[in-house]
């Protein structure tokens, strides 16, 4: 079955980075759109970022130009760079694809 697990979230200041990982299992991430999306506390959860089967790449408004997805094929793995990062960035994130979600990886920005 097809099963996906996010990891890299963590705390950081504002201005700093993170990289997010989605691992792939019983799915190639080469041949499946992935997309990111992120849940903030009393919000519902919003799309961040997609990358399609032939690398098509798409992003939120909020935050086009400082996060990058990303592929690895090599290790099935799907990466969500994030540069520049804001006290609103904060989120548990998901990944989705193939109709399966994972099971989140929390991001804090603050001070």
């Amino acid at each position: 079955q097809v099963q996906l697990v996010e990891s890299g979230g963590g705390l950081v200041q504002p201005g700093g980075s993170l990289r997010l990982s989605c691992a792939a299992s019983g799915l190639r991430v080469s041949a499946n759109g992935i997309g990111w999306y992120r849940q903030a506390p009393g919000k519902e959860r919003e799309w961040v970022a997609g990358i399609t089967s032939n690398g098509y790449t798409n992003y939120a408004d909020s935050v086009k130009g400082r996060f990058t997805i990303s592929p690895d094929n090599s290790k099935n793995i799907v990466y969500l760079q994030m540069n520049s990062l804001k006290p609103e960035d904060t989120a548990v994130y998901y990944c989705y694809g193939k109709q399966t979600w994972g099971q989140g990886t929390q991001v804090t920005v603050s001070s």
